[in-house]
């Protein structure tokens, strides 16, 4: 069985049907979509695309859809910073009530059998929390805690939108970065899995994304369509930026 990990898909519908197009001449039998579908500019439609695909998908709720629940249930967390909290309440309008009752089912955590992989671990940041961030820099000795004591040999995880591949506590834990909102070069990032793990990076019309995005009313249309899909920040900034929040939570990721 070969199974593609998609994550932080963060509403970019072109960067999504990009990957699926990829995912399907694969050969690819099932998805797993590793949170925060949503908040972005076409989050309605990439779910409606995702829930209208014939391969079987299975979904983990991340830090973007657990937030914009709240919001639908009238609770506030504290957690959206003032500067994102207008694309949590246009999210959170935004969402249809099916699709509601959907994320509010998905898991935190899913384990999927994967021939030449055994069981493996899908979490959104780590196995204990959808915010924790930790990047290929942080020391092996502070992530040590959350991996040590796990069944799994191979844990696939996100949040932090880059993709790395490193070994914790006997563990080898990957990061399968972003379809929708990555740091580096251009591109939607995510990864193939069985019998081995293939990193992949799928290039698709940024150009005539942005201007797909542009003309949506989510709140940042104009900056999404600019730092998100034409020019990503480098990673060497988000490293530094990441650095100074380990293992604390990623504000609107």
């Amino acid at each position: 069985m070969r199974v593609a990990a998609i994550y932080d898909i963060h509403g970019n519908l072109p960067a999504l049907e990009a990957v699926l197009e990829e995912i399907r001449q694969a050969g690819v039998d099932q998805i797993v979509v590793g949170g925060d579908v949503m908040p972005g500019p076409m989050q309605r439609e990439a779910l409606a695309c995702l829930l209208d695909l014939r391969i079987p998908v299975q979904f983990l709720q991340g830090n973007g859809e657990r937030e914009i629940l709240a919001l639908r249930a009238g609770r506030q967390t504290g957690n959206v910073p003032e500067a994102y909290r207008g694309i949590m309440e246009w999210a959170a309008q935004e969402l249809l009530p099916e699709h509601e009752r959907l994320a509010a089912s998905w898991p935190l955590t899913l384990r999927v059998a994967i021939e030449g992989l055994r069981e493996v671990l899908f979490c959104h940041a780590t196995p204990r929390s959808d915010t924790e961030i930790f990047t290929r820099l942080t020391p092996e000795e502070r992530l040590t805690p959350i991996f040590e004591g796990l069944e799994e040999r191979l844990v696939i995880c996100g949040h932090t939108h880059m993709q790395f591949d490193r070994t914790i506590a006997g563990i080898r834990v990957v990061n399968a970065g972003s379809v929708g909102m990555p740091f580096g070069q251009p591109g939607a990032y995510w990864l193939l899995l069985g019998p081995g793990v293939e990193f992949r990076h799928t290039n698709y019309d940024f150009t005539k994304a942005a201007e797909r995005i542009r003309v949506r009313s989510y709140p940042q249309a104009q900056e999404f369509a600019d730092r998100n899909v034409l020019q990503p920040p480098s990673e060497a900034q988000m490293l530094e930026a990441f650095g100074r929040a380990e293992l604390k939570q990623a504000q609107g990721s």
